[in-house]
């Protein structure tokens, strides 16, 4: 394949806006703001989790309460209707005894039941903190996410624009070129990911491997015309003054 040395020389400036899609490319796939929206994504979860696991053992909590209100509730009106019967003075010696006895028992339970309602109370008391220190965590985990993606959306937006431009460039750059060394370009490129690269001091710029004698002693005889490439990586080798030949 034959091409001027000017047509050949362009091919850097065409590997150098592959070489900068490329990296946008890779930039997208790496971007660190949408890794940082995903770490915030699982911290949102976490804190998420964390506040309904909060808000059921407060429900929970309120349930235990409702039942030992209902509980003490109708210890008292035993104790009430217990109580009553001794006003009324209507009961014989065996069963006054009896009803005495079972208003000690009921005063015992109904100090029982408060004390466990207390302690149920305190503990919803803590509760209802944590739900709200839950959901301060919470509210906090969405504020940074929002900035997050915003920070995320711009970056791409930015990375968008310069892959337009690059593009652009590209488009104008590829109509200098021969349709067959463009294609051989391409095929190269899509390949090994670098179609052409600058032979400098011996050296592929592609593979960057230094080439024997024998190799240098080929290419410095090859027409300058002649489209030569790199025998460890068939890159398109452009030669320059400081190619070493």
């Amino acid at each position: 394949m034959n091409a001027e040395p000017s047509i050949q020389a362009k091919l850097l400036d065409l590997a150098a806006v592959d070489a900068e899609l490329t990296r946008i490319g890779h930039r997208r796939k790496v971007l660190p703001e949408q890794q940082e929206v995903e770490r915030l994504e699982g911290e949102r979860t976490t804190r998420k989790d964390a506040a309904v696991k909060v808000e059921i053992q407060m429900d929970d909590l309120d349930r235990d309460i409702r039942k030992l209100e209902g509980e003490i509730e109708a210890v008292r009106k035993r104790e009430e209707r217990d109580r009553g019967m001794l006003t009324a003075g209507s009961v014989g010696a065996k069963q006054l005894s009896e009803l005495q006895h079972e208003l000690g028992s009921l005063e015992r339970r109904r100090k029982v039941l408060e004390d466990d309602l207390l302690e149920v109370m305190e503990r919803r008391e803590a509760a209802a903190d944590n739900h709200s220190h839950a959901g301060a965590n919470l509210d906090q985990a969405e504020t940074d996410l929002v900035d997050a993606e915003r920070r995320r959306d711009e970056a791409l937006a930015d990375l968008a624009v310069a892959q337009q431009r690059c593009e652009s460039d590209r488009i104008a750059l590829s109509g200098g070129f021969p349709a067959d060394l463009l294609a051989a370009y391409d095929k190269q490129r899509t390949s090994y990911g670098v179609g052409a690269a600058l032979l400098q001091a011996r050296r592929c710029g592609a593979c960057r491997i230094e080439l024997d004698r024998g190799e240098i002693s080929r290419i410095s005889q090859t027409a300058p015309n002649v489209v030569v490439r790199c025998p460890e990586c068939s890159a398109i080798l452009v030669r320059t003054k400081h190619s070493g030949l």
